[in-house]
């Protein structure tokens, strides 16, 4: 079971392929702060729900000086086809192996529907600019998340 991040930790450094296969790292961030969401799988129901709003929130956030990116186990081939289903615009990461998954605490036991399971712990962490956690929410969910989360910023009322 992998450890939750907390605040005031540092943001595991990571490099991973984009939709179309391109690396992106955490440190191409720096100076900016990261909304960095953790979610099971591209193109289901709850997912495409939350990119879907992170993406209608993409300019707010921006203007705040976020950027945002989604990281799940999907491949790249698999998120091009989600971004271009939904017209997403948030950064898609793939992280098949798991690992930083794993090192942001967003991978392990779970309830569903009431079954002890291992897998994607929906999750969300922002990291300041200086690549410092500032806040990390686990358990997350699909929908409301991303009100809740601009709320919580100040973004919203």
């Amino acid at each position: 079971m992998s450890e939750r991040l907390q605040p005031g930790d540092t943001a595991p450094a990571f490099t991973l392929p984009d939709a179309d296969g391109k690396e992106v790292s955490l440190a191409d961030h720096a100076g900016r702060k990261v909304v960095v969401y953790f979610y099971p799988a591209a193109l289901t129901p709850g997912c495409t729900k939350q990119a879907c709003d992170f993406t209608d929130n993409l300019e707010l956030l921006a203007g705040a000086g976020y950027d945002v990116i989604g990281i799940s186990p999907d491949k790249p081939e698999k998120l091009a086809k989600f971004r271009e289903k939904e017209d997403l615009r948030v950064t898609l990461l793939g992280d098949p192996g798991k690992e930083v998954l794993e090192a942001y605490g967003a991978f392990g036991e779970k309830k569903l529907y009431g079954k002890t399971v291992t897998g994607v712990i929906r999750s969300t962490v922002i990291v300041d600019e200086h690549g410092t956690v500032e806040r990390a929410l686990y358990n997350v969910k699909a929908t409301g998340h991303v009100a809740k989360l601009l709320k919580d910023l100040g973004l919203a009322s």
